[in-house]
């Protein structure tokens, strides 16, 4: 699948862009006003996997160190949102058109005081802040759901059956939003299509933001967050956005010493990029050799074929088998001739469904 995408989103001002430029050094311009973040920036970071490092050292044969390519995931800093957004205020069209092509949704909510950057609403409310986006991408939802019911509705009276039972859909969803819910709140008949364009059945992580103080502790912010997210069956990542843009400039070895002095065992980023991982329900297969140890991404319960079908299409429409083996049996036997002499490594059908860090090998006639 290709590289998975999470559209940042947040109000003027609760530390979005400055998580971003932490994220992918992309030196976004992160000002002290509204609307800094003109156009959707997009920046890629790999997916942190121990695996690979310890595969790599395996397959090394005296100087010749196989290369790590890792997966990614593509963060996308979608420019700030204010009220009446979903009516085109401020940059509202622009961002509710690129929050559409995001897979996910990571909403930055300010959870920290500080008198030298203004909020938009001129006092921390991290409840309010999440309500105020949510509103608009409801809205956004209900004002192009209404337009679609209406085109359904002619094709379903002219007789079209498929337009009849999407306009149901439509309907129901339509209720769940009037009630002020976001889409994927509701229970429905049929799956929501994705030409419906919804943005609210989108999953939703919010990043509470914090200072340095709170890192290991919550403030009260925090534990709101935390309470209305429980609350919709969402996850939490408490991250500081300056610590993180330290962490950004610094060699591994001393971010790493600076986040042990911090009391965390593990940057905020690294956390985004797991949670998102299991948000989305995606696991990550390997292939690893002599040549190189790569890791790649598929949904939970793909089936053997698909994955090899992320490899090269080919290799899915000529697939036979597949030699298997968990990436720590790979670690223990010292690489494929050990672990194929100990029966480590299993032979796998076309139905076998993967596993998060199972290494493959394609058998196939193409």
């Amino acid at each position: 699948m290709s590289s998975l995408a999470i559209g940042i989103v947040g109000l003027p001002n609760v530390g979005k862009s400055t998580l971003f430029n932490a994220i992918t050094r992309a030196g976004a311009l992160a000002a002290n006003y509204p609307f800094a973040t003109i156009e959707p920036n997009v920046g890629r970071v790999t997916v942190p996997d121990e695996r690979l490092g310890a595969l790599s050292k395996v397959f090394t044969k005296g100087e010749r160190v196989p290369p790590i390519i890792p997966t990614f995931v593509e963060f996308v800093d979608i420019a700030g949102l204010v009220k009446g957004a979903s009516k085109g205020e401020g940059l509202g069209n622009q961002f509710l058109a690129n929050i559409r092509e995001a897979d996910a949704i990571a909403h930055v909510v300010r959870c920290f005081e500080d008198g030298n950057v203004v909020h938009v609403a001129g006092r921390v409310d991290p409840l309010d802040d999440i309500e105020t986006i949510n509103t608009e991408l409801i809205l956004a939802d209900l004002a192009g759901l209404e337009k679609r019911l209406q085109n359904l509705q002619k094709k379903a009276k002219s007789g079209d059956k498929d337009a009849r039972e999407q306009a149901a859909l439509a309907e129901q969803l339509l209720a769940v939003l009037g009630e002020g819910k976001p889409a994927r709140a509701g229970s429905y008949d049929a799956p929501i299509p994705k030409e419906f364009g919804l943005i609210t059945t989108k999953p939703v992580i919010y990043v509470a933001n914090v200072g340095e103080d709170n890192l290991t502790e919550d403030n009260e912010y925090v534990q709101q967050v935390r309470d209305y997210a429980a609350a919709e069956g969402a996850q939490v990542v408490k991250i500081s956005a300056q610590i993180e843009g330290e962490l950004a400039e610094m060699p591994e070895d001393e971010a790493r010493a600076f986040l042990e002095e911090l009391g965390v065992q593990e940057s905020g980023l690294d956390q985004l990029v797991k949670v998102g991982y299991e948000t989305l329900g995606l696991i990550t297969f390997i292939t690893s050799g002599e040549k190189e140890v790569r890791a790649w991404t598929i949904r939970r319960g793909e089936k053997a074929p698909e994955a090899a079908g992320e490899i090269h299409s080919d290799l899915e429409r000529g697939f036979i088998r597949a030699e298997v083996i968990e990436w720590d049996k790979m670690v223990e036997a010292g690489g494929w001739a050990g672990a194929k002499s100990k029966g480590w490594v299993r032979t796998e059908g076309k139905e076998y469904v993967m596993k998060d860090g199972d290494i493959m090998n394609v058998l196939h006639n193409m």
